[in-house]
C-alpha cells in the first residue's frame, strides 16, 4: 500500500508541476500578446481542436484525389490569407501575407527554425543545408555557398553532353515522348556530374543497371519523405522496409564516390584539387578540401542533388506543359531563339533573352517547385498581419507554434497579380506592365534561407530550352486532360509531360 501511496504521491507532483507550467506559460502569452498589441486571428472552422481529425480526413482526401494545392486554395479563400487551426497536437498559422512571410523568413528569422524537418526527412537526406539549424546550418550554408559562383554556373559544356544524350532519346517519326521523365533523367545526369565529378548517365544506363537504381531509389525515399511531412510530428514514426532499402541505396552509392575523394586528396596539400576530374570543376572536390568528414560531405551532396536536379526539372515539366498547349506562347518564344541562328548559347545570350527569362518567371509563379513550406517559433514571438476581422493587426505566435506559408496559392493573389492571376501570361513580367510583387513572389524563398542554387537552376533550364528549340521546329500536345498536382518534397506533373516533337529536318 505504501509503494501505491508513493506512486499516486509523484503522479500527482508531476500532474500539478505540469499544471503549473501550462498555467504560467499561458498568462506569460496573455502578457507578451497584450504588450505587442496582438489580436486573434480567425480560425479555421473545425469540429475539435486537438487532433484536428476531421482536418486530417480532408487531408488524407485530398492526397488520394491529388487535390491538396486546389484544397489549399479554398481555404484562403474561405478564411482569409491568415488564418488559425490545430492539427496533430500542434498549434499552426497559415498565412500567404507577403508581410507575414517575409516577417518569419527574414525580419525575424531567428525566431523560427525548421522544427521537425530534420526528423522527418532525415532518413534520407541527413543533417545539411536543408534539413538543418542554428550553427549547424551556418556551417553548412558556408561550406555550400562558395561553390555557386557565376564561374560555375556560367559553365555551360557540361550541360550540353547531357542535353545530346537527351535529344538522341526523342523520337523524329511523330511518336510520343514523356519529357518530364527524359528531363529528370537530364538535370540527375548533369547535377550528379557537378556534385560527384562523374554522372550517373540515366539516359544511357540500361533501367537495371545500378545508376537507374539509385535514381529509383531517391525518387522513391523522396515520395514518402512527402508523406512523413504532411503528417507533422507523427511522420516520424511513418515509415516502411522499402524506404529503409531505398535510403541505404542511396547512401551506398554516393558513400563509395565520397569515400573515393576522400581518398584522392593529398593530405600533405588539401588545397590540391583530387585528380581525375580532367581540370573540371567539381563541387565534391572543393568541398573535402574544408572537410573529409563522409558523413557530412554525404548528407551536403543529397541536400543539394535535391534541390539542384528536381527545381530544374519540374520548372522544364511544368513550361513544356504550358508551350504544348499554347501555341500562342510557343511562337514568340521560338522566334526569339531563332534569332541566335542555330548559335549555341553562352551565359551572357542566356542573360539577354528576355522573352525566355518571362516564360520561366511566370512558370515558377504558377507552378513553384516547393509549392508550400513551413517554420516553427523557437520563442514567443509575433507576425505583423492578419489579427482581428480586418486582419491588420498583429498576432501572437506562441513557442512551438508552426506557421506554414504557401507560394502556390500566394502567387495566384488578385490583389498582386491582377484579376488573371490564374492565366499563364509571361508578358506580365515585361518591365511596361510594372509588376513589382515584392515578397508577393517566393520561388526560391528568402530571407538567409534563399535558395543558393537558383541561378544554376534558371541558366540550366534557360539553355535546355534553347537548346531543344533549335533541334525540334515545334511540338504537339499528346495530352488532352488536366494539369494534376504530383507532391512529394517538389512539384511535378502527374501523369507526366507526353508530346511529340517535330524535328526540324
Amino acid at each position: 500500500m505504501g509503494h501505491l501511496n508513493n506512486a499516486l504521491a509523484a503522479l500527482l507532483a508531476l500532474f500539478s508541476l505540469f499544471a503549473v507550467r501550462g498555467i504560467y506559460t499561458y498568462i506569460e502569452g496573455i502578457r507578451f500578446s497584450r504588450a505587442h498589441g496582438c489580436k486573434p486571428a480567425k480560425r479555421f472552422p473545425q469540429s475539435e481542436r486537438i487532433i484536428g481529425y476531421d482536418l486530417y480526413k480532408q487531408q488524407q482526401e485530398a492526397a488520394r484525389t491529388k487535390s491538396l494545392l486546389a484544397r489549399g486554395l479554398k481555404r484562403y479563400a474561405d478564411n482569409g490569407p491568415t488564418f488559425s487551426f490545430s492539427f496533430m497536437g500542434n498549434t499552426f498559422v497559415s498565412t500567404i501575407d507577403p508581410e507575414n512571410i517575409k516577417h518569419i523568413l527574414a525580419t525575424q528569422f531567428g525566431d523560427f527554425v525548421l522544427g521537425s524537418r530534420s526528423v522527418t526527412f532525415g532518413p534520407l537526406l541527413g543533417r545539411g543545408i536543408f534539413t538543418s539549424d542554428g550553427t549547424h546550418w551556418e556551417h553548412s550554408r558556408a561550406l555550400v555557398r562558395p561553390n555557386f559562383t557565376r564561374a560555375q554556373v556560367a559553365d555551360l559544356n557540361t550541360f550540353e553532353t547531357h542535353i545530346q544524350h537527351m535529344i538522341a532519346k526523342i523520337p523524329r517519326d511523330g511518336s510520343t515522348v514523356d519529357l518530364q521523365t527524359l528531363f529528370f533523367r537530364l538535370t540527375l545526369d548533369s547535377a550528379t556530374e557537378f556534385l560527384f565529378g562523374e554522372s550517373v548517365h540515366s539516359l544511357l544506363h540500361p533501367d537495371n543497371s545500378e545508376e537507374q537504381e539509385f535514381g529509383r531509389a531517391f525518387d522513391a525515399a523522396q515520395n514518402l519523405c512527402g508523406r512523413r511531412g504532411r503528417l507533422g510530428k507523427l511522420g516520424a514514426y511513418y515509415t516502411t522496409k522499402d524506404f529503409q532499402k531505398n535510403c541505404k541505396t542511396v547512401h551506398d552509392f554516393v558513400d563509395k564516390i565520397v569515400m573515393k575523394a576522400v581518398k584522392d586528396v593529398d593530405p600533405q596539400d588539401p588545397e590540391k584539387t583530387a585528380s581525375g576530374n580532367g581540370g573540371r570543376y567539381v563541387f565534391l572536390n572543393e568541398m573535402v578540401k574544408s572537410t573529409r568528414d563522409p558523413k557530412q560531405l554525404r548528407d551536403e551532396l543529397l541536400n543539394i542533388l535535391l534541390a539542384g536536379r528536381d527545381t530544374t526539372a519540374s520548372l522544364l515539366s511544368h513550361t513544356f506543359h504550358v508551350l504544348a498547349r499554347r501555341p500562342d506562347i510557343l511562337k514568340p518564344l521560338q522566334n526569339e531563339i531563332d534569332e541566335l541562328n542555330g548559335k549555341v548559347p553562352d551565359y551572357e545570350t542566356l542573360k539577354q533573352m528576355k522573352y525566355l527569362k518571362n516564360l520561366l518567371t511566370e512558370s515558377l509563379r504558377l507552378f513553384p517547385v516547393v509549392p508550400g513550406n513551413a517554420r516553427q517559433a523557437n520563442k514567443n514571438t509575433t507576425i505583423p498581419r492578419g489579427g482581428d476581422p480586418d486582419g491588420l493587426s498583429p498576432i501572437f505566435i506562441a513557442k512551438g507554434t508552426i506557421v506554414t506559408y504557401a507560394p502556390y496559392a500566394m502567387h495566384r493573389r488578385k490583389d498582386i497579380y491582377g484579376p488573371d492571376a490564374d492565366i499563364f501570361r509571361p508578358e506580365r513580367w515585361a518591365p511596361e506592365e510594372g509588376l513589382r510583387p515584392g515578397w508577393g513572389y517566393l520561388p526560391f524563398n528568402g530571407g538567409p534561407r534563399i535558395c543558393v542554387g537558383q541561378q544554376f537552376a534558371l541558366t540550366e533550364a534557360s539553355y535546355t530550352i534553347i537548346r531543344l528549340l533549335q533541334e525540334f521546329k515545334g511540338l504537339e500536345n499528346r495530352d488532352d486532360g488536366p494539369w494534376v498536382e504530383n507532391l512529394a518534397l517538389t512539384l511535378s506533373v502527374d501523369g507526366g509531360v507526353k508530346v511529340a516533337m517535330v524535328p526540324r529536318s
